[in-house]
Formats: C-alpha cells, structure tokens, sequence
C-alpha cells in the first residue's frame, strides 16, 4: 500500500466509538463487566473460565493497584467496527444459534432463540473486541495497554471457532493501520499454547505484519494453510517446561524484534501453558508465566516499541491469579506503571468521572 492509498484509507473510514481521547489519569488497562458469560451455568460446559476476566480485576484491585475509577471502561464494537475485518456473510451466520455453538463448543446454545445468544455470549465478545481495538490506540499513545479480555485468535474474517467469534487481533492492527499516523507495520508475538490460526488467514499476505507463533505442535487446531503465514514459528512438545520454555521465548521474541522493527506489537498472552490445563498440553509453572510476560514486555520497551497485551486462552480456575500476579509483576519491573500521576482533589474527581461508563460520551470522540 503507498503512503497516498494510505492516507485516502484513514480519511474514509467509517465513524466510531472506539478512538478517542482518553485522560493521562486513566491507566492503559481495559476492561468491562459485560466481558464476563454467566447464563443458567450453560458457560460451565466448556472448560473455559467464562468468569475469569472479572476475577483478575478483582485482584489487582485487591492489591490497590488499580481501582474502578482509573482503569478504562470498554466499549462494545459496532457492526460497523467489525465489517473493518469482517465478511458481511459471516456477520449474518452468528444470528443462527447452531453456528454460535459449534464456535463457542457449547453444544446447548443451539437450543436458545439467537436474541439470547447474542446477549449474553455474544455482546460479552464484542464487548472484549471493542476493549482490544480501543487498547491498540491505547498502546500507541501510551507506550503500552492490557486488554483484560481478548485474544480470539483462532478466528478470522470468516470463520470462527475455538470459543473465538470475532478476530480482535486482526481488527486492533486493521484499525490501526487505517487511523494511526506512523503506524504500518505490526508484529504479532502469539505465545497462548494453541496456533494462532485466525490472525494467520487474515494476514497470509499482508508483508506488513510479522507473525512469531510458539504452540504445542499435536493440538487444536493444526491449521497447516494458515502456517504459511508464521514468520517465525517455534512449535512445542507435549510437557515442554520452564527452562526450556523460556529460552525459547526469549531467543525466538528477541530474534523477531530485531529481524523486523514494528511500529506496534500485539502480544497473545495465553496462560493455557500452565501446567495441568486440560487442552494445553504444556508443563509451565506460574512463575514461568509471570517471567514470559516480563521477558516479551522488556523486549519491547528496551526498544521503545508500544505493546498491547490481550490474555487469551486459560483453562483453569488459577489463571485469573496468574494474570494478575503478572500484571503486578511487570509494574514492579517498572515496565508497565503511571506515566502522569494526579494529586487528590477536584482533578482526581475529573479523572474518576471520565474513567467511567456513566461518562462515555464525553470520554471518545467519534473518528
């Protein structure tokens, strides 16, 4: 694409809510209750934590790292957000409940008219992709952003599945290299324990994305058209552990970095790795989870590269505490962290206010 097509890009693209001007009070973390499936225990038949998103917010709260008042609050991607990446035809397929229960794997939703559906499992989907696009824009004025949510990486324009309706990942860099000045070039450091193979259809082409994909090589979903798309693809063995793991990690995301310097880097952190998960395959204590995020989080901001992290796949009850113990851990290593403090105070109330969902409208400006 030439710089004009470039520019012509950015100035037709559609309005939304989604980008806009967010207070230097607010830390770059995204999240909102609506991410969270609860309904009649149906999220229970699929070993995902359906709930797992609100428990590591309760724990960084619980260790006063972040409050209600200065995290940022998600927006629910439009339609029109989602045709950026989308396919018309697929759109119209998640209003059949039969397709929304083979890509979510629960089996009973086939049986609920769509409309609850696409209440209570599809509006918390969209609600985690708007988080993932707004956290993209995020990332790029701050120097890093955690979506909470996210990470649907196994789906892609047209074709969901493995509990992935909607390619956030692919939607984040599509909106970014329409909107954002500077930003055309992306590298995906993809390290959940299944093969990122949504990302990798959307982007089998695309010479302005470098996908570094790590995974264990026998599972889910062993797309082998969509490896073609992997850049640099570090495949596992079952019950691969720590020492091993982290090498890996380590050599495979520097050597990314410094083949192809990216304007952005969306990092897919799964915590399906951890030992015991029952799809994962993979022996990873959380202590080598905690030191994964660090090691990808040091990479980029020794270079000066912004980063936005999306939690992806995680099947065990323990993950939420992992999330969290991680997240405090890259504050600590002052990676991640305030970069404009506020004093008590009227400016403290301001900040409290436009952090909220009651103060959407005055928080983004419609693009």
């Amino acid at each position: 694409m030439s710089h004009k097509e470039d520019n012509e890009g950015k100035r037709s693209s559609h309005r939304t809510e989604l980008y806009g001007s967010i207070p230097p009070t607010c830390l770059p973390i995204v999240y909102h209750p609506d991410y969270n499936i609860t309904f009649m225990g149906l999220e229970k038949l699929h070993p995902f934590d359906a709930g797992k998103w609100g428990k590591v917010i309760h724990f960084l709260k619980e260790e006063q790292f972040i409050t209600d008042r200065n995290i940022v609050e998600a927006r629910e991607a439009t339609e029109e957000d989602l045709l950026v990446v989308h396919t018309k035809r697929y759109l119209n397929r998640l209003k059949w409940s039969l397709v929304v229960a083979t890509i979510t794997e629960i089996p009973p939703l086939l049986f609920l008219p769509n409309f609850l559906v696409q209440r209570k499992v599809l509006r918390p989907l969209r609600t985690q992709t708007g988080g993932t696009i707004m956290a993209g824009k995020l990332a790029v004025d701050r120097g890093w952003a955690i979506n909470v949510g996210g990470g649907f990486h196994h789906c892609s324009s047209d074709r969901g599945g493995g509990f992935c309706a909607y390619a956030d990942i692919t939607l984040a860099i599509k909106f970014l290299f329409e909107r954002v000045e500077g930003i055309s070039r992306a590298t995906i450091i993809d390290l959940d324990a299944h093969q990122g193979n949504g990302h990798e259809r959307d982007f089998l082409d695309d010479g302005r994305v470098f996908i570094m994909d790590m995974y264990n090589r026998y599972i889910y979903p062993g797309d082998g058209y969509a490896k073609r798309a992997i850049k640099k693809k570090v495949e596992l063995d079952w019950g691969t552990e720590d020492s091993e793991y982290l090498q890996k990690v380590e050599l495979h995301s520097e050597g990314a970095l410094n083949e192809v310097r990216p304007d952005i880097i969306v990092y897919n952190a799964g915590t399906d790795i951890l030992d015991g998960d029952p799809l994962g395959g993979l022996s990873i204590s959380p202590q080598g989870i905690v030191k994964r995020d660090e090691i990808v989080f040091r990479a980029a901001r020794q270079r000066g590269i912004p980063i936005l992290m999306v939690t992806s796949g995680g099947y065990q009850k323990k993950t939420a505490r992992i999330i969290a113990d991680s997240i405090l851990n890259l504050q600590q290593q002052g990676l991640i962290g305030a970069e404009v403090l506020e004093g008590e105070g009227s400016s403290s109330l301001v900040s409290s206010m436009m952090c909220s969902s009651g103060s959407a409208g005055s928080r983004f400006t419609a693009v």
